[in-house]
């Protein structure tokens, strides 16, 4: 409990995972990511508790084993065609805490050290600000609809002379539980984005990026 609100982070998982198969519970560096994760929680500060919420009943005893809260998805809020901003809302329907830390198990070079800020930052953020979403610096030359949109064509700059673009990457997402269930959405209209560094921003979106995290978190977090 921070200043009389009550915080618990939720990890959703589910089990189908299409690009990468069983992706949350696959072996993960001697482990998986379902379970770093949730070990990852438990050193975080100030947290009331920690829910894994999934369809899956293998996931759900992963997390029972490890002695954390679980919750029984409906399968329409774990299918492919859900619209995510019901996802949303039904996962914040579900909870029973004033503010939520929403955490995937797919970025698994997250510190915990980025958690702890980042919740003491949710916590002290100006009244303008409605959620905090970790988000990564975005350095390249885009183009769309056949155009370049950050840079002149005429005047090409040098990569680090780029405008800062940033990119969420939903690594860890801070709301209030009644903001979620009104809007039906974990990112504000009025965010406060969270920066990571390229390592931390990690994300598992297919098999290459699986083995590419797989060898990241054997060298900076298992030394």
């Amino acid at each position: 409990m921070i200043n009389g609100k009550t915080i618990k982070a939720i990890i959703p998982v589910r089990a189908g995972s299409e690009r990468v198969k069983n992706k949350n519970i696959r072996p993960f560096a001697g482990s998986s990511l379902l379970e770093i994760k949730i070990k990852q929680l438990k050193q975080v500060d100030g947290l009331d508790g920690i829910v894994v919420n999934s369809d899956s009943d293998e996931m759900l005893e992963v997390a029972e084993s490890l002695g954390v809260e679980v919750f029984k998805r409906d399968p329409y809020y774990a299918s492919s065609s859900v619209p995510i901003n019901e996802v949303y809302k039904n996962i914040a329907e579900n909870m029973n805490s004033n503010i939520i830390v929403y955490t995937n198990v797919t970025n698994p070079l997250l510190k915990i050290e980025s958690i702890n800020k980042a919740i003491t930052t949710f916590i002290n953020k100006p009244n303008t600000n409605d959620t905090l979403n970790t988000a990564h610096l975005i350095k390249e030359f885009m183009w769309e609809n056949g155009k370049p949109i950050n840079y002149d064509l005429n005047k090409m700059p040098k990569s680090q002379n780029l405008p800062d673009i940033y990119a969420l990457n939903f690594a860890l997402n801070i709301f209030y539980r009644d903001y979620a269930i009104e809007n039906s959405s974990i990112v504000g209209k009025s965010p406060l984005l969270f920066p990571l560094d390229m390592v931390e921003s990690i994300d598992i979106d297919n098999e290459i990026d699986f083995e590419f995290a797989e060898f990241m978190y054997k060298k900076y977090r298992m030394n």
